[in-house]
């Protein structure tokens, strides 16, 4: 990947209110986006994806139900919201059949769980994103906690690429 030291360095250089609504567009763990504000600045991108890195990593299972409840549900991107319909575009024109299935899946994944679903689901299709969630569904809580942590970081990661990639 490219580095975009001018979108780098401005979003390093954000005051701190800025800097902490930006991050909680990425990720609406406030716990998070205090971590990595905190390691600013970043000499580099790679600085960067480290830090979301170690913040997710510390994040605890209280952070993480405050990271997801700023995602959608997967098959039901937030409409109008052009982040999560991007996100899940791989939902587009799946028939009924498939988008059903997936509702119910879901439903019985926060039941188990209590919270939604979350994967990484750029590049992924709905039937794809309705096996993986038939897979986790048998996870204990702390198994799944990791399984989503990872998920998270890497959603983290892309959202962080793009913001550089879009400011320069």
């Amino acid at each position: 990947m490219t580095n975009h030291p001018h979108a780098l360095d401005a979003l390093a250089a954000a005051d701190a209110a800025e800097l902490e609504a930006v991050l909680l567009e990425v990720c609406s763990s406030p716990r998070w986006a205090a971590a990595v504000a905190k390691t600013r600045p970043w000499p580099d991108r790679e600085s960067l994806l480290a830090a979301n890195a170690a913040a997710t990593a510390s994040l605890t299972a209280s952070d993480l139900h405050d990271a997801m409840a700023g995602h959608a549900r997967i098959g039901e991107p937030k409409a109008g919201d052009a982040v999560s319909e991007r996100e899940q575009a791989g939902v587009r024109g799946a028939d009924r059949a498939l988008l059903g299935a997936l509702h119910e899946a879901n439903a019985a994944y926060e039941a188990r769980f209590g919270h939604v679903f979350l994967i990484c689901a750029t590049g992924r299709t709905a039937a794809t994103m309705l096996a993986a969630l038939r897979e986790r569904l048998p996870h204990d809580a702390a198994t799944e906690a990791e399984v989503v942590r990872g998920e998270l970081r890497k959603i983290n990661d892309i959202r962080l690429n793009r913001l550089l990639d879009e400011d320069s």
